[in-house]
């Protein structure tokens, strides 16, 4: 069968950037979900608006660059880079507009139900004018620079992500005149109207209702002043998303660190890939932006009020309404790590035996205090780990810079080009780097991504190496909204493995051979495709096989091929893969066995987890990396072994199998790429595998 088939045949792949913006119209889907407490589905709003944003400033920007320059390398489904762009252009304006009716016509009269009045400003009362009024000539009057157009002032440069007022004026001799306006990103979008909107009163009680007026409503309401002795002849908002991929030239870099902090200033100049703007903007006025701008008339996209849905952060983050957000969950601590104490440390614990942390299920408190116990710890030599994301509240380096100034070796490879934390990374380096620690900023030509520490304990006559691997970050914030997976353990091999590993990140170890991790871009790849071919060895010769999946992505062509390989020896395969799949599922004779799974719900599944039955000897795998090129081949990545039979079984049934079981927030991919949610006998059980996991 095999023989027959052609795995290179485009049509057997989903493309890339649609794949994506599919993702995007799943959590467009929860913003959507009427059983979702509302100001959840407000959050869900801003997170696909800030997706979108990203999408532009990162997807659609590089396959522009591709289209200027003429590349014609085909994608994987075929398309040259001027028809994904068409494409992608088609689709990314349906779901804007989508989003933008889901929030005007579902959303907003409920929330004004609930007593969350976000009211236009040729709506206000009386006296909520006067204070709108007032708000501008106190607050927001002293911010604003008006920028003429004219021979003496050429266009303004306009900032990423900036909302603008585009303003055309009128002198005393009738001549009229382009200016443009910041809308201040210092100041919030949502106006208070009442001290009280958006929080609680000076008492503590949480008043019921809420007002809110849009800024550059009030802002556009209240020009004229800005204009003494001219006419305002009309106003018309517009919202720019610049190209913001960074490129550094590594090699020609002496200082990785000064060439980051340039980038990130260079990105608010990046090239405009995006306006957006209201259908009512006159055609002159959308000409002149697409001339000034640089920009093809199809780049600029008709949208509703507001323009940049992220804004709705400001919502969800200060009306505290918390009947109108999910509950809160306790998380729990792990069994084992309930009874650190006096008599028995951390240390001794995982000497006993590994330990598995599901967040957010389960506490991430249990890695900060392994580090804090690390600091203080007098027999500990040495802590090397790596950081990728952050943020900048993380205890993770304060426990790091406490450890330094205990006279610990500490050692820590940043990495700088963790995409949008660069700043917070930058910031984190630095004092690191003034604490004494030993601070290494990556691989020439590669992205560290990998989530390890090591403690190196003295025990004895000899050392010991204590390891946390993960699947996530070690962000204390977002690891009570992400969902990852990590592991203590103490086995030599794996300690033995990360010494390797972090003299490759920090020194010239050209090392290849690992005992037991799989290290991109070393030999994770070679390892990963034997699995997979054992698994296809295993049904050929007649045996059991099966293969399930977790990840965020699937996009690499040959690990596809391989899968496709798989099914139609007969493995079945599960795959869990919340964002891009490009592999297409339910093809008689190619992929009939393969069946793919997304879940988006409150929590962010970011887990990776890899098991392979192996004819009843079961193993799993876990770590940082996906099966994409980018993972595989430009990252530095790390895949470890579940090895305790017990948590084997464990993840195999507690936590894969209850996944596939979710009829509830799972989506199923078709075979033409679109999702549909799994049809529900009346008698079958409704199932919901976040909901399961917080034990509700």
């Amino acid at each position: 069968m095999t023989d027959t088939i052609d795995l290179d045949s485009p049509s057997l792949y989903i493309n890339r950037e649609l794949s994506l913006l599919e993702f995007q119209r799943r959590v467009l889907d929860e913003a959507r979900d009427e059983n979702n407490p509302l100001l959840e589905r407000v959050k869900f709003l801003a997170i696909f608006g800030s997706n979108m944003d990203e999408f532009f400033m990162v997807r659609v920007s590089g396959i522009r660059k591709q289209v200027e320059a003429n590349i014609m390398k085909l994608s994987e489904d075929g398309l040259t880079p001027r028809e994904e762009l068409a494409v992608i252009r088609k689709t990314a304006q349906e779901l804007m507009l989508e989003a933008q009716y889901s929030f005007q016509r579902k959303i907003l009269p409920k929330l004004d139900k609930e007593g969350i009045h976000i009211i236009e400003y040729g709506k206000l009362s009386k006296s909520q004018k006067e204070r709108a009024d007032k708000y501008f000539t106190d607050v927001a009057y002293p911010v604003l620079t008006p920028l003429a157009l004219d021979p003496g002032h050429p266009f303004p440069h306009i900032s990423n992500l900036s909302l603008n007022l585009a303003i055309v004026i009128r002198d005393k001799k009738g001549n009229e005149k382009f200016a443009r306006l910041k809308v201040p990103d210092t100041l919030p979008r949502l106006i208070p109207i009442k001290r009280s909107s958006g929080s609680a009163r000076k008492d503590g009680t949480i008043p019921y209702h809420h007002y809110f007026v849009w800024l550059d409503q009030v802002i556009a309401a209240n020009i004229g002043g800005l204009f003494p002795g001219l006419e305002v002849v009309s106003v018309h908002p517009f919202r720019i998303i610049r190209d913001a991929d960074i490129e550094i030239q590594e090699l020609e870099a002496d200082d990785l660190l000064e060439t980051m902090q340039q980038n990130i200033r260079k990105r608010k100049f990046g090239s405009v890939v995006q306006v957006a703007i209201h259908p009512n903007m006159p055609e002159e006025m959308r000409n002149l932006l697409v001339e000034n701008l640089e920009v093809e008339s199809n780049d600029v996209y008709a949208l509703s009020h507001p323009l940049g849905l992220v804004s709705l952060w400001q919502l969800y983050n200060n009306v505290e309404r918390h009947d109108l957000k999910y509950p809160p969950y306790i998380q729990r601590v792990p069994k084992p790590l309930r009874y650190v104490d006096g008599t028995n440390n951390i240390f001794d614990i995982i000497r006993n035996e590994n330990i598995l942390l599901h967040h957010p299920y389960e506490t991430f408190a249990p890695v900060v205090d392994f580090l804090y116990s690390a600091a203080r710890d007098p027999n500990v030599l040495a802590i090397k780990q790596t950081v990728y994301r952050v943020g900048s509240n993380a205890p993770v380096v304060e426990a790091l810079l406490e450890a330094a100034e205990r006279g610990k070796q500490v050692a820590v490879l940043v990495e700088l080009k963790a995409r949008f934390d660069e700043e917070s990374n930058i910031g984190w380096a630095r004092a690191l780097e003034q604490a004494g620690v030993h601070v290494v900023y990556g691989l020439v030509g590669l992205k560290t991504h990998c989530k390890i520490t090591m403690v190196v304990r003295k025990e004895g006559e000899g050392i010991r190496r204590y390891l946390h691997l993960a699947t996530g970050n070690y962000n204390a914030v977002t690891s009570r909204i992400y969902e990852d997976i990590g592991m203590f353990t103490c086995d030599e091999d794996m300690g033995s493995d990360a010494t390797d590993l972090f003299n490759y990140l920090t020194g010239y170890s050209t090392k290849k051979v690992y005992k037991k991790l799989l290290v991109a871009p070393v030999n994770l790849r070679e390892r990963m495709e034997k699995l997979i071919q054992r698994e296809i060895e295993h049904a050929r010769a007649g045996n059991k096989a099966r293969i399930i999946f977790k990840m965020n992505s699937l996009v690499d062509m040959r690990m596809m091929q391989l899968l496709y390989e798989a099914s139609q020896a007969g493995v079945k395969i599960d795959l869990l893969i919340r964002g891009m799949c490009c592999l297409r599922p339910g093809i008689k004779g190619i992929s009939e066995n393969i069946r793919v799974i997304s879940i988006v719900g409150r929590y962010l599944e970011h887990s990776r987890v890899y098991y392979f039955h192996n004819n009843g000897d079961e193993e799993i795998y876990m770590g940082s990396a996906d099966l994409m090129p980018r993972n595989l081949y430009h990252r530095v990545e790390v895949i470890f072994p579940v090895e305790n039979k017990a948590q084997v079984r464990f993840l195999r049934d507690k936590i894969l199998e209850a996944y596939l079981k979710d009829n509830t927030r799972a989506r199923i991919l078709q075979p033409d790429g679109t999702y549909i949610t799994p049809k529900v006998d009346e008698k079958e059980k409704r199932f919901d595998i976040q909901a399961h996991l917080m034990g509700e």
